[in-house]
């Protein structure tokens, strides 16, 4: 019975990664050092596997920013673009693609980035066109199995499949169907599997996530063509497929007549696949059980998954049967052994907990007891797993009978406006008093170092809360004056209070705990640290309502009040398994719902409550869809409802596909969406103008992934793009997301160009009319 792991975090238990890339890109740091810093990182988590028992380790799982961005690099899938960088080194090239480039006199565009399957990670998209070629280009996978050879450990390379890298990738013109793409790619793939094979690799990891959705005929018989011709090609090469984030349903035969020798499925998300795959599993294949979730931070419960390995030994035996995390544990913090800081996670929920590390250790154990191996130490193991499995179940922490005769009692009304929005939109028009083409932020400003380390100084209790006030009433003083010298309508207070869009709220909610060091990766070097909810959501006492009233009274423009969604907050925490995701969702749209109440209450004429991740949280398969979106939307509803008709109610969404899902978010009954689509070039419009969006809508013009700054010009063309299939009326001029990350030179030039742009466009409809 071996151990299979597929993949590790790569930014390391202290943020290792992030640090170095940005002190690279703001040119603190050589190359060299960038590089020794992600070598000394692949290596320590190489060394922590092997000695932890893990058989089959990864390589290649590391990334200095995305995977999907190093396998395009590694094939030459390199936009025309960029060929004026033909100078710059790969690691550069790589770098523009992720982020633009904006400089040395040339202003190039970042590729697109979109969410990673149903998670909120992020990767960069690649960009297929007709007749496509394909080249080994960078040799990262060659080179990193190398270096880990060197160093004692042979590891499984991983990539991405062919068939589900086209699938990620985007046709970027007309007539042709990208997965017909796949007879120039595999050719590629045969090179690396070539070289790899040459220098001594037994086990290479395909991830073949599509494998758990629906696919096309196209789609199947691209993935027989693929896995025949490496068969044929390599005939003693062992090859895994791997696949995660749900079951293979319909796909199931086909996954398993794939000429492989092991196949890797999800048992955490879909256990019930098991079963149907046992009954039709061939000779010869092995079974990788995913059964260590590799999304959340509970421990396993080790009585559980022994009974699944057992069902599966009693099968196929013990020398098919491969032990596993769910996933990659990309998506988990590093380790759980840091948090030592009792006042915020406390022994007994932090007894309750499992990151990477403790994961990897999970899968040996298991593999241990399962096959009667180091038999004092498993059985400890055991012991003390039931005993804080045990814990979690019966603690006094997780239930509040107040919190659940609530959300029993909500009723049809409590997820109602007063009145349609075909009404509400003349009453806040009057009210409100805003132009043709309305300017506004999403929310937040740039955390400088300085606003960070106030909040650093007070936890240490360095300053006092008093002179941490009274530094962030003048950080906000200064914003909201900067938003009226350049002309915003809609101002923001900037959000300096705010550690993270997410934690923000959950450190003021009960039922929420916090981690020190649990930070998992967005997108490149963005890092967040997803709150704990291990019991029932309530609000105590309000939670903005202080600093949005007080910018408020600073100006006379409108000041938004800035929430975070239900959906969202559910979305990006590490979420209580013991009760649907539904139930823990409607108790945060309760709090959430209070807090906009008492915002209403002291003034505030407009409320952005922001749900990005509500396309995010969509199931894979479609027949799922219908259920979570009823509960989700209803979640959004019930938070937004509690307020009249002349109070404007914001959302925001980010890097997702709408299509699919429009008249869901025409249900959440917004008066205002806001949404990423400067790097789609207004794309994502197109499924509002085809289903003929009521609401008011505000496409981002600019990036604010990227540190480009656009100019007016560019903002202008893409506005003109939008009304195109907009009407003018319906349209805001906003950014895309929130500034937190950026710097404020470039935010300040940026938005400067923005209002510029929406006071061109009233110009022209002036000229006009």
């Amino acid at each position: 019975m071996f151990t299979n792991n597929l993949g590790y975090p790569r930014i390391g238990s202290n943020r290792e990664l992030k640090k170095a890339c940005e002190n690279y890109w703001a040119g603190n740091i050589s190359q060299q050092e960038l590089l020794h810093a992600a070598q000394q990182l692949r290596l320590h988590n190489l060394y922590l596997q092997k000695e932890a028992g893990i058989n089959l380790i990864p390589s290649n799982d590391f990334s200095l920013y995305d995977q999907v961005l190093d396998l395009s690099l590694t094939l030459g899938v390199i936009p025309a673009r960029y060929e004026v960088l033909g100078d710059k080194s790969q690691t550069d090239l790589y770098f523009a693609m992720a982020r633009g480039y904006q400089k040395d006199g040339l202003d190039i565009t970042a590729m697109e980035m979109t969410k990673w399957f149903d998670t909120n990670y992020h990767y960069i998209v690649p960009e297929f066109y007709k007749n496509q070629e394909f080249s080994f280009f960078s040799k990262k996978i060659v080179d990193e199995f190398i270096e880990a050879k060197a160093n004692g450990i042979l590891t499984k390379p991983v990539i991405i499949g062919p068939v589900s890298y086209l699938l990620l990738g985007k046709e970027k013109e007309a007539g042709f169907d990208r997965i017909d793409l796949i007879k120039n790619l595999l050719p590629v793939y045969i090179d690396i599997i070539t070289e790899l094979v040459d220098k001594g690799v037994e086990w290479i990891q395909f991830d073949e996530p599509f494998l758990a959705l629906h696919l096309s005929e196209k789609d199947k018989t691209a993935l027989i063509y693929v896995y025949t011709e490496i068969k044929m090609a390599f005939p003693d090469l062992k090859v895994l497929i791997a696949t995660y984030f749900e079951g293979l349903g319909e796909n199931s035969q086909l996954a398993v007549s794939l000429p492989v020798c092991a196949l890797h499925i999800d048992l955490v998300r879909n256990p019930e696949q098991l079963q149907q795959l046992l009954d039709i599993v061939p000779d010869g294949l092995s079974l990788s059980l995913g059964i260590v979730d590799g999304r959340n931070i509970w421990k396993n419960d080790f009585t559980a998954s022994l009974k699944i390995i057992d069902t599966a030994v009693k099968k196929l035996g013990k020398n098919r049967i491969i032990i596993a995390p769910s996933c990659s544990l990309l998506h988990a913090p590093c380790d759980s052994d840091l948090e030592t800081n009792d006042a915020t996670l406390t022994p007994q929920i932090r007894d309750w907990l499992a990151f990477a590390k403790q994961k990897i250790n999970e899968v040996v154990v298991l593999k241990q007891l399962a096959n009667s191996e180091n038999i004092t130490n498993a059985a400890n193991s055991l012991k003390s797993n039931i005993a804080a499995i045990a814990s979690k179940k019966t603690s006094g922490l997780i239930h509040n009978t107040t919190v659940k005769e609530r959300v029993a009692s909500i009723t049809e009304g409590d997820s109602k406006r007063n009145n349609p929005f075909s009404i509400r939109k003349n009453i806040q028009a009057k009210i409100l008093n805003l132009p043709l083409y309305p300017t506004t932020t999403i929310g937040s400003f740039p955390q400088t170092a300085g606003v960070r380390g106030w909040r650093a100084q007070l936890k240490k209790e360095a300053i006092t809360l008093s002179q941490y006030e009274a530094l962030v009433k003048k950080e906000t003083e200064a914003t909201i004056r900067f938003q009226e010298s350049i002309g915003l309508d809609v101002l923001v207070h900037g959000e300096f209070e705010r550690n993270d869009m997410v934690e923000y709220f959950g450190e003021q909610l009960e039922g929420f705990a916090f981690t020190k060091n649990g930070w998992v990766q967005s997108y490149g070097s963005r890092c967040v640290k997803p709150p704990i909810i291990y019991g029932d959501v309530y609000r105590t006492q309000a939670m903005t309502v202080k600093w949005s009233a007080y910018a408020q009274s600073l100006t006379n423009k409108l000041v938004k009040g800035m929430l975070t969604g239900p959906v969202t907050i559910l979305q990006w925490s590490f979420v209580r398994n013991d009760q649907p995701r539904k139930d823990t969702c409607t108790q945060i749209a309760l709090a959430i719902r209070d807090e906009v109440a008492d915002l209403e209450a002291a003034g505030i004429k407009i409320i952005q409550i922001d749900e990005p991740a509500i396309r995010e949280g969509l199931p894979l398969r479609k027949e799922q869809w219908r259920e979570y979106l009823n509960w989700a939307v209803t979640a959004f509803r019930i938070s937004a409802s509690g307020v009249d008709d002349a109070t404007q109610v914001h959302t925001h969404m980010c890097y997702s596909e709408f299509n699919d899902i429009i008249e869901d978010i025409a249900n959440m009954d917004a008066d205002v969406i806001t949404i990423e689509c400067s790097r789609s070039q207004m794309e994502l419009l197109d499924a509002f103008a085809d289903f003929k969006y009521p609401n008011q809508i505000g496409p981002g013009v600019y990036d604010i992934h990227s540190p480009r700054v656009p100019n007016k010009e560019e903002m202008v063309i893409l506005m003109n793009k939008a009304a195109l299939v907009i009407p003018k009326e319906q349209l805001w001029v906003n950014p895309d997301c929130g500034l937190k990350t950026r710097h404020w030179p470039e935010t300040k030039q940026a938005l400067a160009e923005m209002v510029a742009a929406a006071k061109e466009l009233r110009l022209k409809e002036l000229a006009l009319s």
